[in-house]
């Protein structure tokens, strides 16, 4: 969703606000997954196969740990390597996580602002069928997001802040866009931090989601299954339901058009559009779509407006 709003408009007037629910630390290293594939995939370098690490990496410290009997099911590759040494010695050093994110961004040549949800520390936690609470990355990695989840929260979010300049873009931006990313463990932990919920929720008409379940499924990960159990639904106009509180606005695949007035019923203004953005050039069509509910918004209240009002 990035990559295709940085075809369409300047770069230097996007920001985007990142989950770092999924962070962990492994071998001593603090690894932010979606900082890191967001930079990479925006700076053009990320692996397309995988959808994380970097093209042509190499797994000879992975392979080396192995030795030790060390964990390696969570992979990382030599010279993603690098990025997570770099942020534990500067964060070592006392810098924040928000302040590093900016220096990465800025070695990768990115013109797009990047922010950490939070510098504190918000780990997402899921309790399984069989009563045992896992890290998140335990599940998606290592359990490969195959077992029943009952429950997910957010470990210290309520003691969290919003990294600098969150809240100022949120209340700001002429829109706010809701990438097609998993509602309850992606875009979940950014509204548990205190002050963004409320936020969203006093500008919810300019509030444009793109939904993550199209035709009943998930394009990748767990969201769908997530749903499902937690939810009891997994739809177009499930999201919608799930969203409404704070999205105004709401997204769906062409496939799911038939859904369309349900999700009008949960409250949102619905626009049917392809939404699988399998080329760069679905993206930017896509982000076009996005920005165009900003006008069709304007042009709305310009013609319920009373002559000289």
């Amino acid at each position: 969703m990035l990559s295709g709003l940085q075809a369409v408009m300047d770069p230097t007037e996007i920001v985007g606000i990142v989950n770092t629910g999924d962070d962990t630390e492994l071998h001593g290293l603090h690894i932010s997954p979606d900082l890191d594939t967001i930079t990479y995939t925006l700076s053009g370098v990320a692996n397309p196969i995988t959808g994380w690490g970097i093209t042509g990496d190499t797994f000879r410290a992975m392979e080396a740990l192995e030795r030790f009997g060390a964990v390696t099911w969570f992979r990382l590759g030599d010279a993603d390597l690098a990025t997570h040494l770099y942020r534990t010695g500067r964060i070592r050093d006392g810098a924040t996580l928000s302040e590093v994110t900016a220096e990465i961004s800025r070695a990768f040549r990115l013109a797009i602002s990047l922010l950490p949800m939070s510098d504190d520390p918000v780990r997402t936690r899921l309790r399984l069928e069989d009563g045992r609470e896992v890290a998140f990355q335990e599940y998606f990695v290592k359990m490969r997001h195959s077992v029943v989840v009952e429950h997910v929260r957010f470990a210290g979010a309520e003691l969290a802040e919003p990294a600098p300049g969150v809240l100022a873009a949120l209340e700001s931006a002429e829109i706010v866009v809701v990438a097609p990313s998993n509602p309850v463990v992606s875009i979940g932990p950014i509204l548990a931090v205190p002050g963004v919920a409320s936020v969203l929720q006093a500008r919810r008409d300019s509030v444009v989601a793109v939904s993550p379940i199209v035709a009943g499924a998930a394009l990748k990960g767990p969201a769908d299954r997530l749903l499902v159990e937690l939810r009891g639904e997994a739809s177009a106009a499930g999201v919608a339901r799930f969203l409404r509180a704070w999205v105004g606005t709401l997204v769906i695949d062409d496939t799911d058009g038939g859904l369309a007035d349900e999700v009008r019923a949960a409250g949102l203004n619905c626009v049917v559009a392809p939404t699988v953005m399998r080329t760069p050039e679905r993206a930017a069509a896509l982000a076009r779509v996005v920005l165009g509910v900003t006008v069709d918004l304007g042009r709305s209240h310009d013609a319920s407006a009373s002559p000289g009002a």
